[in-house]
């Protein structure tokens, strides 16, 4: 099994972080792709995924899967150890729904801030930017954390007791939010204490 990422960036993260999470690490190759020189929007790599966006998993029988939950749902169900997506229906169901809001309300946008709002990763590959959308997903972001501070005053992870998928995609986007300069606001004291508590995880430490 294959890996195609760049390391360091968010979603390649969030597929590092499940792989660590069941002890399967060591059970693929990375192989890494120049970001920054436009290797993911080569034709070559397109091949592999037309969304021209990494991670890319490649299975031993040459079949591509992209999307970053699709990846992690493979990686969940072909693994042992403690399930990050959820095994009874009702808590598959809350897991995908709080990791949407984590990805859509955090992640992507603030992603969308970063290379809407912001030089982003440079003029060669920040192309089409709308800065009035970009700045308006800086606000979601920001009403996201605040969501996300009002659930976690009452579970102790995003979708429950049991670390899962929307843990590591929403501590994936504060990392993201880090590097974009979007701060926490220091009154949101359960989301900033639930990071720290994630952050010792030997799958996020390493």
């Amino acid at each position: 099994m294959k890996i195609y990422d760049a390391e360091g960036f968010p979603n390649p993260a969030r597929v590092r972080i499940a792989l660590a999470e069941k002890g399967a690490t060591d059970k693929v190759q990375f192989i890494p792709v120049d970001v920054m020189g436009g290797e993911h929007r080569t034709d070559a790599f397109r091949a592999k995924n037309p969304d021209a966006v990494v991670p890319c998993l490649e299975l031993d029988d040459g079949m591509h899967i992209s999307q970053c939950d699709a990846i992690i749902e493979y990686i969940d169900g072909s693994f042992d150890g403690p399930s990050l997506t959820g095994k009874a229906p009702k808590d598959r169901a809350r897991i995908a729904m709080m990791n949407l809001r984590a990805e859509n309300g955090l992640l992507n946008a603030v992603g969308a801030y970063f290379h809407h709002a912001t030089p982003g990763l440079g003029p060669d590959l920040e192309t089409d930017q709308c800065v009035e959308w970009g700045n308006r997903q800086k606000r979601v972001a920001g009403d996201t954390m605040a969501y996300l501070d009002k659930v976690l005053e009452k579970d102790e992870f995003l979708a429950g007791e049991a670390f899962s998928v929307a843990d590591i995609t929403a501590f994936a986007g504060l990392a993201f939010a880090d590097f974009a300069k979007v701060d926490i606001p220091e009154s949101l004291t359960h989301l900033r204490a639930w990071r720290d508590r994630i952050a010792e995880r030997p799958s996020v430490a390493d």
